[in-house]
């Protein structure tokens, strides 16, 4: 516990002193948001089209689910433990006006159906990661993940994107497409 407590407070520290926001939810994970060109990007990168379905595991206040949907026209899901985040991301898209495309689910991410994704983004801690990846195996082929700054175990990415951030914090973008 204490060692969680010590590194939780660590990214929190190093996220404030990055230019970043880091927002505590429950179970002390933290929720740092992705900026607004990463989102982009990160949509870009998965290569997202009509017919697509997203889902943004661990998805905080909704903005990648809400970009896929307002740029792309398609359906997304995100997935996300804490209740007010979650409450949050539906009224922002209801403000933008797409919340007819969207749907927010407060999950626990290790039970959630990922079968009807065709893109999947995550901002998630290697361990995390680790953890979702027999989820992920069950993707059908031809289906993408993008995660931001953090790999999965194991997995070799079809591409890795570098881009510029703040003072301190270069994005790291990994690609993966399911055989």
């Amino acid at each position: 516990m204490k060692t969680r407590k010590s590194f939780a407070t660590l990214v929190f520290s190093l996220s404030l002193f990055a230019g970043c926001v880091a927002v505590y939810t429950a179970g002390e994970v933290p929720f740092v948001p992705t900026p607004p060109e990463v989102v982009d990007r990160m949509l870009e990168l998965a290569e997202v089209k009509r017919g697509d379905v997203v889902y943004d595991v661990g998805s905080g206040d909704g903005r990648i689910v809400i970009r896929a949907a307002k740029r792309y026209g398609v359906r997304a899901v995100g997935i996300e433990i804490d209740r007010e985040l979650v409450e949050s991301s539906r009224e922002n898209a209801r403000r933008e006006g797409v919340d007819h495309l969207v749907e927010f689910r407060r999950q626990d991410a290790f039970t959630v159906d990922l079968s009807s994704a065709t893109v999947v983004t995550l901002y998630m801690m290697p361990e995390f990661n680790a953890k979702l990846r027999p989820n992920l195996e069950k993707l059908k082929p031809g289906a993408r993940v993008v995660s931001h700054d953090f790999g999965i175990e194991g997995w070799a990415p079809a591409k890795v994107e570098r881009l510029a951030g703040g003072m301190l914090h270069n994005h790291t973008l990994y690609l993966w497409r399911i055989e």
